[in-house]
């Protein structure tokens, strides 16, 4: 069963943005779909388990600061 999360990242703003942490979080083993939300902000994350810590230092190795929202 997939579970699912929501990231506040603040600074992404273009497709770049949403290219750049999309590549990023494919790297995280367990994700199963990413989805961005560039006006609201948001980043959806779906996988086996969320590891809340792997998936915030993904988006910051894509150059964004992000909580949990």
């Amino acid at each position: 069963m997939n579970q699912a999360a929501i990231y506040l990242a603040p600074g992404i703003s273009t497709g770049h943005c949403k290219a750049a942490i999309t590549e990023e979080l494919a790297r995280v083993n367990g994700i199963k779909s990413v989805a961005v939300d560039l006006e609201a902000k948001l980043i959806r994350v779906s996988a086996e388990q969320i590891d809340d810590a792997a998936v915030i230092a993904a988006i910051g190795q894509a150059g964004y600061e992000s909580v949990r929202a």
